[in-house]
């Protein structure tokens, strides 16, 4: 089965492509001659999801799945949520937004958090939705390399480091986007 991913982030790619069976025939973006920006003009995270996988399923007519997370801090009632790429400005800055997000909680005892995932899947002109979260806690300042985005500053319950200080295949199993690609994966297997 080919199916299109429609993204341009090639930590994404490189995550879930070792996470898919061979079965299934990853494509990106670049792969498929789409070189467009896809905006992300919705004001959800299951929005932004849709809009992207229905840009590619219009204009290009292949199945293909989107995803968007956002990292939901609850002291700043979920922000930066549904910007948390742009959280400091357009040119979506890794360090940038971290830095701003450590600022924002600097005085706050509650660094409670979630990362959400939301996966839309067009197959065969439907559509479907799978949710992962992973719920954690914001740290007081970056520890590890590994990883991109907010993992630097993201511990997950349970464990004692940082996402950006564990090993790719930990992170996988235990991850909003792991847990989302999951059940992605089983609602796939059950249709073949």
């Amino acid at each position: 089965m080919k199916l299109v991913f429609a993204s341009n982030n090639k930590n994404k790619i490189a995550e879930i492509k070792k996470l898919l069976p061979n079965t299934i025939q990853l494509l990106s973006l670049a792969d498929i001659g789409c070189h467009e920006d896809i905006a992300e003009t919705a004001n959800t995270i299951e929005g932004n999801a849709q809009l992207k996988a229905n840009y590619v399923k219009k204009h290009y007519h292949y199945n293909c799945f989107s995803d968007d997370t956002g990292l939901e801090v609850e002291a700043l009632n979920g922000a930066p949520g549904v910007f948390s790429a742009r959280y400091a400005g357009e040119h979506k800055n890794d360090t940038d937004n971290i830095k701003k997000l450590l600022l924002n909680l600097a005085e706050t005892k509650n660094r409670k958090a979630q990362f959400k995932t939301v996966i839309s899947l067009y197959l065969d002109n439907q559509e479907f939705n799978f949710t992962g979260i992973c719920k954690g806690e914001i740290t007081t300042q970056p520890a590890g390399t590994k990883g991109f985005g907010y993992d630097p500053i993201f511990t997950p319950e349970g464990y004692q480091e940082t996402f950006a200080e564990m090993p790719q295949d930990e992170k996988n199993k235990i991850s909003h986007r792991g847990k989302a690609l999951q059940k992605l994966l089983a609602f796939l297997e059950n249709k073949s």
